[in-house]
Formats: C-alpha cells, structure tokens, sequence
C-alpha cells in the first residue's frame, strides 16, 4: 500500500484531506505535525488525526530550531516584506517541510501531500523545500484538483464523512500561528474597505486603545545580533519570544493590517500579530545604528529587501539565501549590546542604547572642540573636493551662455 505523508494541522482543509486522499489513492496516510508554537491547536491533535483516518501521527517540536535556525537568522538580515510583514508564516515553512522529507524518507512514504491552496503562497514554500531536499518525491495539492471550491465546501464535506473539525461556518477565518505570529484572512477581511474587528478577531494582542494607559520599557540584549535576555534575565530563544510575544501584545504593539503582493501575482489582505518580533525589530536596528558604519549599513538595506522576498518566495534553501546568510552573519560581529524601548499603546520608542562596540564618540560628536580626532577647518578642504564636480559643471554653463 502506498504511504503518504501528509503535512497536518488539525485545521478545516488537513483534516478533510486525509478521507480524500484515502479516497482517491487507496493509501496509508501518516500525519505530520510540525509544532512551531501553535500552542493549543496541538491539544488532542493524534486523537483527531487518528478518527480522521490517519495511520499514525508524528508530532515533531522543532520550536528551538525554528526560532534559532530560521527567525533568528532573517531577524539579524532585518527582512521585512513589503515594509510590514514580518515573514511569520513565510519562515516557517521550510523547516516544516524538512522534518517532512526526512519522515517520508524514515517511512518510504513515496509521496507528499500539503493543504496550501492553489491561490496562496504555502504551496510554493511547502513545494521548493521538496523539490530541493528529495526532488524524488511525488508531491500532492488537493486544492488544486478536488471539486471542492470554497471553506464552506468544506465544511460540508467534513460533516457528510463525520470529520471532527475545528472550526464553523460562522469563523471561517484562515489563521496561521505560531510562536512568532498570527496570521488572519478570509471573510470580512476580504474587503480593503473593512476595518478589522480588532476586539473579536486578536489573539495574541489587545487593540492600542484597550493597552495601559502607562508606557512599559522593556530592555533587550543581543550578542551577535542575536537576542539573549530580556530586562536582565538570560533566557532560552523559545522563552525569548515567548516572553516578548506576552509583553508586546499586553501593550498592542505589532498589529500589521497589509495588502500584500503574493507571489503567484495577486494581492491579498491580512491582518498580522506579531507582538514580541516587532520589539526585537526594533531593538535589533536601534543597536546596528550604533555598531555599524554608514556603507555596511546601506549596503544591508538592499540585503534586507532581497532576504525578504527569498524568504516570502519560499527560496530558502537556496545558494543565494545561504550566501546572504553568510554576509549578514559577518556584519553581526560586533552587534552586541543593550537596547531599551518604550511601549505605549501599540508605538515603540527608543530609549537608549549602549554597546563597547559602539561606533559613537562622543568626543567627535560633541559640539565641542575636538583639536585631536577632528578639526572644523578640515572641513572646508573635504566640501571643496567633495562639491567640485558642481562646481565644474556651473562653470561649464556660465561658459557656454545657459
């Protein structure tokens, strides 16, 4: 019998997936589950898979992985896509479909099956990590060839084969979490025109409004570009951001309502909470303004945007992303240091920096005299050399009568 592995949530479309695919292959289906920090949704996830129609269950924690490996990484490239989403759901995929491969290798499952549906981003980023660590493999979408249409299809497949599922035909929101973020689409959402419904539709946050009227600071460590602590305490990556994720979302920062450019040409529209990454976004550029020079840090800006849109792509694992990577490391040197930022009301502000590897001095900044590092005649001479093609060229007018 042909075994399949299957990339399982627990949500609406996995769960619906399995009876289809028993259906239309004659297969054994293994489930997979790739616990990145959905939290919760992982309660009674085997018990679910198993009445569904699953042969067995893999439940694979790879949080530290995922927040070390892959969100630690495009944090210190400062990859943000379209200049607000912060890659949550985009990041988390390819390592998801690496413990995929290598269980499919385990099982000499011969296919692998996915829910992304023919519209979205997933199938791509599901579908290149395949195609790059077991280009052997068969892979299946069912949304691209099942008759079924919409959520509320099904829906009704789901109660016409007795699939317990999780969601209803009154919240039918697409939503992707983990421990970096929530994701939300589909239903009033679909409109630009909607304002969110903040109050029901956050899960990891309040609405600005409805945070403390007093600020908070927090203050983060890095070392390396890399978060280590959290107002004094050293913590672990997953308490990390767990910790942050609880801070930020008490104070409503990191809430992204986005229309976005997806990558198969059309636009679509979410509503991102990433509390605790929006903090270390922060934090992490306040502190390269202090350690980086001006030519590393523009270079990294065009870095930034090319990361990103490898990351969104679904391009991870890829010589170019690696090649990046390796850049990126190499400026985090010497990023190392202490950050503190105010949080009010769903607005970050910076409230100090410090690191032994700061680029500031004070001596050279100071309005001050500073005879020994830096004299105010030297710089006549620069402004003359530095403006002296202008200056060629006006004379060339005036010469030729413009």
């Amino acid at each position: 019998m042909e075994k399949i592995v299957l990339a399982y949530s627990g949500g609406l479309d996995t769960s619906i997936i399995i009876a289809w695919l028993k259906e239309n292959y004659d297969c054994e289906v293994i489930a997979v589950c790739g616990d990145v920090g959905q939290g919760k949704e992982t309660d009674g996830l085997e018990e679910r898979a198993l009445k569904s129609g699953a042969s067995k269950l893999y439940l694979e924690d790879l949080r530290e992985e995922y927040v070390s490996d892959y969100i630690f990484p495009t944090l210190k490239a400062g990859a943000v896509y379209e200049g607000k989403y912060l890659l949550g759901t985009s990041h988390a995929r390819p390592i998801i479909a690496k413990r995929l491969v290598e269980i499919a290798k385990k099982e000499g499952a011969t296919a692998i099956c996915h829910g992304a549906t023919g519209k979205g981003n997933d199938q791509v980023r599901f579908e290149l990590t395949i195609k790059a660590l077991a280009p052997e493999l068969k892979i299946i979408a069912p949304w691209r060839v099942w008759d079924i249409k919409s959520r509320e299809d099904a829906v009704d497949y789901a109660e016409a084969h007795g699939i317990p599922i999780p969601v209803t035909k009154k919240d039918l929101y697409s939503r992707d979490r983990n421990i970096w973020h929530i994701s939300h689409e589909g239903m009033d959402l679909e409109d630009p025109a909607n304002m969110p419904q903040y109050d029901s539709l956050l899960k990891l946050s309040v609405a600005p409004d409805k945070a403390p009227d007093e600020p908070k600071f927090v203050k983060i460590a890095f070392e390396k570009g890399i978060p280590v602590a959290v107002d004094g305490e050293k913590l672990s990556p997953v308490a990390l951001v767990e910790k942050l994720n609880a801070i930020g979302g008490a104070y409503g920062i990191g809430i992204a309502d986005i229309v976005e450019d997806r990558l198969v040409g059309m636009k679509s529209r979410g509503v991102y909470e990433t509390p605790g990454g929006t903090i270390l976004y922060a934090a992490h550029q306040e502190l390269e303004y202090l350690c980086l020079d001006r030519q590393t840090q523009a270079f990294k800006r065009h870095v930034s945007i090319e990361f990103a849109n490898l990351v969104y792509d679904g391009n991870w694992f890829t010589p170019l992303r690696e090649a990046l990577s390796a850049f990126v490391d190499s400026t985090q040197e010497y990023v190392t240091g202490e950050v503190t930022l105010k949080l009010h009301k769903g607005l970050i502000t910076p409230a100090g920096a410090t690191s032994k590897y700061s680029l500031y001095n004070e001596k050279i900044a100071s309005f001050g005299d500073s005879h020994e590092l830096y004299s105010h005649k030297d710089s006549e001479g620069f402004i003359n050399l530095f403006g002296l093609p202008l200056k060629v060229r006006a004379l060339m007018k005036k010469k030729v009568g413009e």
